[in-house]
């Protein structure tokens, strides 16, 4: 019995040392496959940065611009997916801000502001003549802006011609009786020249001829224009002052050639005075005018005030809104003009697609209708319920361009462009920088603090920034070449370190915007290729300069005619308005929008 116990134990240790050395030979083998499995994964992943989707690197680490962590690229390349779309996680989209929205239908309301003065109406102004020829013994109104009441005496006249018509009449008054024609024909004369049937009998009873006779007003009003002095000698039918009711006034508004298509008569329109503030007047446009200014691009539309009170007066600055709908009765299809990138030829919205493999965005040509404000009308290309992007629009475009996708400047899709080009620009790199005018600018919806150096180093940029739009206001765009260099090495020097966390980042996303539309413009040679691309470098910096709190002395100006009507800003350092969009052709045309302070 002992012995079979003894023989029981032995087999249990050989057994557990043949299952150890079993172990340690398949352990190694285990361990080599997974970690062969783990380098050959991490082989094949490319890391990226979400600010700057160029670089690509097989091994995780920073940026060597900005210095953020590189993140995995994803594959999109999934089952079911169209292999138009860029595929784009819900990370990805966070960090690049992107935000959508569904497409809907609505009533083509457009709030269009207008800017106008009041003047005189024209129908209520009145000359105030005399009737008979006379020296001009006394006035009674004698300056400009005197208010006079119909039939208040405003001159007297010394009238050698009324003196022998009263003689006249004394000689045909006492042949009335044989003479009645005679004396009919007397005070008619006398009534010709604005003597009242009053002032005759007067005249006849009396038995004396007057030297001085009495000037009526005619009108009541306000004398605006004052023609005769004391002494002077006047005929008949001249005036001696201009007078103006104001019981009612016009105020005229500035309409722009792009809104005349809006605006027609019998809009309502409500509209404030600057000079007095905390009231609102309504009315409605009564006329417009058929002809445009030919220097400002501007016509007229009248609004008829009531003004009994006279609060309103002549020369008072206005600002009014009317609420423009368009002539079609049926909603239209209406997306934010952030969600439309435009080409110049083509405008493209990108289309949210969901799938079991994830979200993704997909390019699509669409054709835009009348701007309405902040947004555009889709006339083809959507459908209402579709969700599109409406912010971050270019980091999907940006993404799709590295991915070989279909994109804004490569409709078609192609490779991914990567590294850099130091040689010289070909035709597709020109027509690229073409379109750069329409980059997404990442606009100021936030303000941070920033250090002084930096807000130092972006006064900088500005004041590079100004002999660009000088020389596009003189169509030299030899010249604007050449300071775009300039500005370009001014966005450089400013030190990306100094700003911090969410500040860091936006300021990547605006540095973007700035150095491709400043390389653009140093790199083109066609003088309105480099005025389309003013507009993103201009609204970009402006809105830098908003966002980290720097103050310069400028302005922010808009010309509405500018790109077919769309509209461009651009900045100066004065409040004279010199157009670099259109230079010489229209140099005036435009408006101070807002003082950069």
């Amino acid at each position: 019995m002992k012995k079979i116990i003894n023989n029981k134990y032995v087999l249990f240790a050989l057994a557990f040392s043949l299952g150890a050395i079993l172990i340690w030979f398949i352990k190694p083998s285990s361990h080599q496959h997974i970690e062969s499995s783990t380098n050959q994964t991490s082989k094949n992943t490319v890391f990226t940065c979400s600010m700057h989707p160029q670089i690509r690197q097989n091994e995780a680490g920073a940026c060597p611009i900005c210095g953020m962590d590189l993140i995995p690229l994803e594959d999109d390349n999934g089952e079911g997916i169209d292999p138009m779309a860029i595929t784009m996680s819900p990370t990805a989209m966070q960090l690049a801000n992107v935000v959508t929205a569904i497409v809907g239908s609505e009533s083509a309301i457009k709030t269009i502001r207008l800017n106008g003065k009041v003047q005189e109406d024209e129908r209520l102004i009145f000359s105030q003549t005399t009737h008979f020829p006379g020296r001009i013994e006394k006035l009674t109104v004698n300056f400009t802006g005197e208010y006079v009441t119909k039939g208040s005496v405003i001159a007297n006249l010394y009238s050698p011609q009324l003196v022998t018509a009263q003689e006249e009449l004394f000689e045909a008054y006492k042949i009335r009786e044989s003479q009645p024609n005679l004396y009919r024909a007397a005070r008619e004369k006398l009534k010709n020249w604005k003597l009242t049937e009053t002032q005759i009998d007067q005249i006849r009873s009396s038995g004396k001829t007057q030297d001085q006779f009495p000037v009526l007003a005619d009108q009541s009003g306000y004398v605006t224009t004052k023609k005769v002095n004391l002494g002077d000698y006047v005929n008949r039918g001249q005036t001696l002052y201009e007078i103006a009711n104001l019981s009612r006034v016009w105020v005229q508004f500035d309409v722009y050639e792009s809104d005349l298509s809006w605006i027609n008569k019998g809009d309502s329109i409500q509209f404030n005075i600057s000079s007095l503030p905390g009231q609102t007047f309504k009315g409605k446009i009564d006329y417009i005018d058929p002809v445009i200014n030919p220097k400002t691009r501007v016509t007229k539309a009248r609004v008829v005030i009531q003004n009994n009170d006279r609060i309103l007066k002549p020369e008072m600055f206005a600002s009014g809104e009317v609420k423009a709908q368009l002539g079609k009765t049926v909603d239209q299809l209406t997306v934010p003009k952030s969600a439309v990138m435009w080409t110049g030829k083509r405008s493209v919205v990108y289309v949210k697609l969901s799938s079991d493999q994830g979200l993704h965005f997909k390019m699509r040509e669409v054709t835009l209708g009348p701007a309405l404000g902040d947004a555009y009308i889709i006339e083809k290309g959507l459908e209402p319920g579709e969700e599109i992007a409406v912010n971050g629009t270019f980091s999907i475009d940006a993404a799709a361009q590295l991915a070989g996708k279909p994109s804004m400047m490569s409709p078609e899709g192609g490779a991914a462009m990567t590294g850099h080009n130091h040689g010289g620009m070909n035709q597709e790199s020109s027509q690229s920088n073409n379109q750069m005018n329409m980059l997404q600018v990442n606009e100021a919806e936030q303000t941070y603090d920033s250090d002084p150096k930096f807000k130092e180093q972006l006064q900088v940029v500005f004041s590079a920034y100004l002999p660009v739009k000088d020389a596009l206001i003189e169509s030299d765009a030899k010249t604007a070449s050449k300071k775009a260099n300039d500005l370009q090495k001014a966005i450089e020097k400013v030190d990306m370190k100094l700003v911090k966390d969410e500040a860091h980042m936006e300021w990547m996303k605006d540095l973007s915007i700035l150095q491709k539309s400043a390389k653009a413009i140093l790199n083109e040679t066609n003088l309105e290729n480099a005025r389309m691309m003013l507009s993103p470098l201009s609204d970009q910096l402006f809105h830098s300069l908003k966002k980290y709190k720097v103050e310069v002395d400028g302005y922010r100006q808009f010309c509405p005619m500018a790109f077919d009507n769309t509209g461009a800003f651009w900045l100066s350092d004065s409040d004279k308005i010199l157009n670099p969009y259109f230079g010489d052709a229209m140099l005036t045309c435009g408006n101070v929008e807002e003082e950069l302070k």
